[in-house]
């Protein structure tokens, strides 16, 4: 089974990197095999509670001098409600979801820029500000 690369964002600002296979959306916690240890069994327990968000991504590295695009444009068609969210920290991210339910403890979206290295981002409803839709 393929393991999905992640980057997991903590509430205190803390990054870890790795591979994940056992994240639910549902569940109150997953492990991740951090990247300096992706080939050792030392998995980390990481709890949902704790994280602002988890970035399912193509690559580690990314583009440093990519500019992400923030925006659709015109007549661009997106799978879903197209939405701006707002993170507690101020930082925003617009995409689409096929799920968000703000009784649910976060909710998976998908960027706007389809060429940027979030694949998706699972975003932690405790730490979202705001959800617009857009």
């Amino acid at each position: 089974m393929e393991q999905n690369k992640v980057i997991v964002r903590y509430i205190d600002g803390r990054v870890v990197k790795g591979f994940v296979q056992d994240f639910f959306p549902s569940k109150e916690c997953f492990h991740l095999r951090p990247l300096d240890n992706a080939a050792g069994n030392g998995l980390q327990e990481i709890y949902i509670r704790d994280l602002k968000a988890i970035f399912f991504v193509r690559d580690f590295g990314g583009n440093p001098s990519y500019k992400e695009r923030k925006a659709y444009m015109e007549g661009e068609r997106a799978q879903g409600r197209k939405v701006e969210v707002t993170f507690k920290d101020g930082e925003k991210q617009v995409g689409s979801t096929l799920g968000y339910d703000p009784n649910r403890s976060g909710f998976f979206f998908f960027p706007a820029d389809d060429k940027c290295n979030n694949v998706r981002v699972f975003a932690i409803k405790s730490f979202v500000d705001s959800v617009r839709y857009i």
